[in-house]
């Protein structure tokens, strides 16, 4: 049974929930299976996946860390992509989670945090190793999150997926450069394995996906 399929042109994600829509998604039964199309002008890792990333190491069982989850609408295909797993999803605007609250609460492998995630320890008690960190934050520094939160959470040789966006780092500066300043901010703490940039679906975008290191620098 598989749990990403591509139909045509787009993305669609088995359902954990059938019947539900989480953002007025279409819905298309497949062999008795529902499927969520996932809209890659709504989710940046769609729109990764739609440009070719060839990086997706979502596993059924596999234990993510979201950071930045919004309303959840990348967060509940990434929760149809693990069933057996979990999804820690990292929030710090409570309007945004007015929206995931309820979310979660229909997803058995959604789990909320209203917190900072440039504060880490304000949820380490709450969650253990992770196989994946998964961030979109607009913030500046989206490095050091990201590193913060590798350190402290993803298991040896775990994924990390960094949704950078150029114009919350400084709107002045040339986007690829601060693209390659970030890659390099990446390489004391992780390998880099693919990048891509996130055009036309979101402007001045890039997705960073690496890999913790053996040894950390």
């Amino acid at each position: 049974m598989k749990l990403l399929k591509k139909l045509g042109n787009d993305y669609a994600t088995l359902s954990l929930v059938s019947g539900r829509k989480v953002y007025g998604e279409r819905l298309k039964k497949i062999d008795g299976k529902e499927y969520r199309f996932w809209d890659s002008y709504r989710s940046k890792l769609s729109a990764a996946l739609t440009l070719g990333l060839n990086n997706m190491h979502f596993e059924e069982d596999s234990t993510v860390l979201y950071l930045g989850a919004a309303n959840g609408t990348t967060a509940s295909h990434i929760s149809d992509l693990v069933p057996k797993g979990i999804v820690y999803c990292v929030e710090f605007s409570p309007r945004a989670m007015a929206d995931l609250y309820p979310l979660c609460k229909k997803r058995k492998n959604m789990v909320p945090i209203l917190a900072d995630a440039n504060q880490p320890i304000q949820y380490a008690h709450r969650i253990g190793q992770v196989d994946i960190v998964y961030q979109d934050v607009a913030q500046r520094h989206q490095a050091d999150i990201l590193i913060k939160n590798a350190k402290m959470f993803l298991k040896p040789r775990g994924w990390t997926y960094l949704m950078v966006k150029a114009r919350s780092i400084d709107v002045s500066e040339n986007p690829n450069k601060l693209f390659n300043i970030i890659i390099n901010q990446l390489r004391s703490t992780f390998d880099t394995e693919e990048k891509l940039k996130l055009d036309p679906y979101e402007k001045d975008h890039m997705c960073i996906v690496s890999r913790l290191r053996k040894t950390i620098r």
